[in-house]
C-alpha cells in the first residue's frame, strides 16, 4: 500500500535531517585533524563544484550577475558568520548541545520577522519566543559551572541563520535558488582560505579526511534534496515538526561517536525549546489559514556552508 503524501514527506524530512546531521558530525571529527578554515576551504570547494554542476545543468547560472543582489549578499553574509560560528562551536562542544540550541532557530526567524518586517506576532508567539530562549539560557548555563564560552558562538550562529533567513524571503523570485546556492558556496570557499593562516594553516591531509570532507558536501546536497521533495510531498505544517528529529540524531551520533551523554539541563532545555518552536509552528498554521501561506513563517535550518 503506497503511503499517503503527508506521510512520505515527513519520511522525506526525516531523511534530510540523517543527512545534515551527518554533516554535522563528519565536520566535527574532521576538526579533530585539521583547523575549521581548512574545513571550510576544502568542504566549501567541493560543495561548490557539486553545486556549481547542478546549477549550470539546471540553467542557473545564466545570469551570473544576479548574484550581486544586495539580498543574496546579506544572505551570503548571514551565512558566512553562522558558518564560521557554527563550526567553531561544533569544534568545541557535544554535537547535540550545539544542535539543540540551534532548535531555536525558527523562533529566533518569528522574533526578527515581526521586529524587523513587522509581521504580525500575537502574545502567544511572543509568550512561545520567550519560554524558548529560556530553554536556551538552561543549556547554556550562563555564569554557572558548566558555562562554556563556545555555547556563545552557537547563540550567534542563531543570529546569522535568522538574519540568514530573514534576507532570503526578500530575495526576488526571478534569482534561482540553486545560483544563490552556488555564490553561498563560492563565499564559504574564499571565507575558508583567507582563514587559513589566521587559523593555523594548512594540514596535510589524507586520503580518507579528503573523501570524508567530499562526503560531507554530498550529504548537505542529499539533505536539500530531500528537503525539496518532502516540500513537495504533502502539508508543509505536517511535516515541519519532523525537522526536530535533527536533534535526536546529533544526540545519537554525539553518543555513538564521540561519547558524548546527555546531561539533564541538555535534556530539559531542549525539550522546552522543542515544546515552544511546536506550540509556535502550530499557532503559526492557526494565522496562516488567514493569510498567504507565503508570509506564515516556517522553521529555519542550521548553517552548512552552501
Amino acid at each position: 500500500m503506497p503511503l499517503s503524501p503527508n506521510l512520505r514527506g515527513a519520511l522525506f524530512m526525516i531523511v534530510a535531517m540523517v543527512g545534515f546531521t551527518l554533516n554535522d558530525a563528519i565536520t566535527k571529527f574532521s576538526s579533530e585533524s585539521m583547523n575549521m578554515a581548512q574545513v571550510m576551504l576544502v568542504r566549501g570547494a567541493f560543495a561548490s563544484l557539486f553545486v556549481g554542476l547542478l546549477a549550470w545543468k539546471r540553467g542557473a547560472l545564466a545570469n551570473p550577475a544576479a548574484m550581486l543582489h544586495p539580498m543574496v549578499a546579506m544572505r551570503v553574509a548571514g551565512e558566512a558568520g553562522a558558518t564560521v560560528s557554527f563550526l567553531i562551536a561544533l569544534a568545541h562542544l557535544p554535537i547535540g548541545n550545539v544542535s539543540a540550541v540551534m532548535q531555536a532557530l525558527p523562533l529566533a526567524v518569528t522574533m526578527g520577522a515581526a521586529l524587523v518586517f513587522g509581521e504580525s506576532v500575537g502574545w502567544r508567539r511572543w509568550t512561545a519566543i520567550a519560554a524558548g530562549f529560556v530553554g536556551v539560557l538552561i543549556i547554556v548555563r550562563p555564569g554557572f559551572e558548566g558555562f562554556s564560552v563556545y555555547s556563545l558562538m552557537a547563540l550567534a550562529s542563531v543570529a546569522c541563520c535568522a538574519v540568514r533567513d530573514l534576507s532570503t524571503k526578500r530575495i526576488p523570485e526571478a534569482i534561482p535558488t540553486m545560483l544563490v546556492s552556488t555564490a553561498t558556496a563560492l563565499a564559504m570557499t574564499v571565507l575558508g582560505a583567507l582563514l587559513l593562516s589566521p587559523m593555523g594553516g594548512w594540514t596535510p591531509m589524507s586520503g580518507q579526511a579528503t573523501a570524508f570532507l567530499a562526503l560531507a558536501a554530498v550529504l548537505v546536497l542529499v539533505g536539500y534534496q530531500f528537503i525539496i521533495m518532502a516540500m513537495r510531498s504533502g502539508d508543509i505544517s505536517f511535516m515541519a515538526p519532523f525537522r526536530y528529529t535533527a536533534l535526536l540524531w546529533s544526540i545519537l551520533l554525539g553518543l555513538v561517536i564521540f561519547g558524548d551523554v546527555p546531561d539533564l539541563p541538555m535534556i530539559v532545555g531542549a525539550a522546552i525549546i522543542i515544546g515552544s518552536g511546536l506550540y509556535a509552528l502550530y499557532r503559526e498554521r492557526v494565522v496562516g489559514r488567514q493569510q498567504p501561506a507565503a508570509e506564515s513563517a516556517g522553521p529555519g535550518m542550521a548553517p552548512d556552508g552552501i
